[in-house]
Formats: C-alpha cells, sequence, structure tokens
C-alpha cells in the first residue's frame, strides 16, 4: 500500500512529496495540469470538492486536502523521519506556530496574487489587489526569514518548516525582481541546501529547475 500525491510540479504539492521522500514511504506522483485547469475539473473535485492541489490519497484510501496538515500528518504517521519536534520538545510549538503562520499569511496571499480574477474583475481594481497581495507576501515572508534559527529553520536542524518555507521562497512573488537573494538570505540557503540533500534532490530539480 502506498500514498497517491495529486499535484503539479512547482506547486504546493513539492512540499508533500519531500515530506514523504523524507520519511521513507512509498508514494506515487499523480500530475494534475493546471494550465488545463484539471484540478477543477469534475473529476479532481470529487477527490478535492475546493479545486485545488495538492491532495493526498491514503494508503487506506482516505483523501486528505490542505498542505499544513499534509505535513502534520506525514510527520505524526512517520515519527523516525523527525519532520517536526516530538509534542513534548520545547521547539514543537513553536513550529506548530509558523506552519500556521505560513498557511494562512502567505498561501492565501499567493492564490490572491496569482488568481486576482477569481477576486476581482479584470479592471483597476484588479491590479491595486495584485500589488497588495504581493506587498503582503514579502512583509510575510521577511517576517518568516527573521524567525530562521540558521543553518535551519529550527535550531535542532532541518525540520517540515524548511521545505514550506523554501517552497515559499520559489515562488513568482519572491523570485521576480531579485527580492529574495536581498531579503531573505538565509531562506534561499535553505533553499539551495535542500537541493542538495540526497533525498531530495531529484525532487528538488524537477519542481524548481531553475533553483
Amino acid at each position: 500500500m502506498k500514498y497517491i500525491l495529486y499535484g503539479e510540479n512547482g506547486s504546493g504539492a513539492f512540499c508533500v512529496e519531500a515530506a514523504l521522500a523524507e520519511a521513507g514511504a512509498a508514494f506515487e506522483f499523480e500530475n494534475i495540469d493546471m494550465s488545463k485547469d484539471e484540478q477543477r475539473s469534475p473529476e479532481f473535485r470529487v477527490l478535492n470538492p475546493s479545486g485545488k492541489v495538492p491532495a493526498l490519497k491514503l494508503p487506506s484510501g482516505e483523501i486528505v486536502t490542505e498542505t499544513s496538515a499534509l505535513l502534520n500528518l506525514i510527520a505524526e504517521r512517520h515519527p523516525a523521519s523527525h519532520l517536526l519536534p516530538a509534542p513534548e520538545a520545547p521547539e514543537r510549538a513553536q513550529a506548530l506556530r509558523w506552519i500556521a503562520v505560513m498557511a494562512s499569511e502567505l498561501y492565501t496571499m499567493v492564490e490572491i496574487a496569482a488568481y486576482t480574477a477569481r477576486f476581482v474583475a479584470a479592471h483597476k481594481g484588479a491590479a491595486v489587489l495584485k500589488l497588495s497581495a504581493k506587498r503582503r507576501i514579502r512583509e510575510r515572508m521577511a517576517a518568516v526569514e527573521q524567525a530562521v534559527a540558521g543553518p535551519w529553520f529550527l535550531s535542532r536542524g532541518f525540520s517540515a518548516l524548511d521545505i514550506y518555507a523554501a517552497m515559499f521562497s520559489r515562488w513568482r512573488e519572491c523570485r521576480s525582481e531579485g527580492w529574495r537573494e536581498e531579503h531573505i538570505p538565509q531562506l534561499c540557503a535553505i533553499a539551495a541546501a535542500l537541493a542538495e540533500r540526497p533525498s531530495l534532490t531529484a525532487i528538488w530539480n524537477r519542481h524548481f529547475p531553475n533553483g
């Protein structure tokens, strides 16, 4: 029995795939072509009624969605991976805090910036909203940067937070205009370290071939 991960390269499916790989879990990656709106097709909405990736089919057949929930789920099911600090560990609370921050404060703004027409009709207001979302993403990423202990997000070492934060740093709102290199160098260093991690190199290069 194995997991089946539904997603697309470069999407939020990256961090779920990376977590599964780190956990040593058996899984298959089922590509959902977002350029063809396959994530909003009736067939995919059976898996995830919200029409978003990623979605993960558990070995039991149950479907679970929402990236932050999936990171927690994989960490709990595969404790030997140490993707999150143990429940009694001092850093556990802060790990959950920052996963929640990235899920609520970043992911929502990314959707607005990338798919502005879903929220505002295509006129001057859409451009203003898009710019406002981009600014908010950068503000929140700067706050995430300040929380990095170095060299990994948590002082105890590698965790799921590194995967999650590095993913956001590769997306357009941080990538454009050379912003990330100047403003979030610690997160860029984490991304570079993930690219060299044996369990993640192939996955990283497939999702983010341009680094």
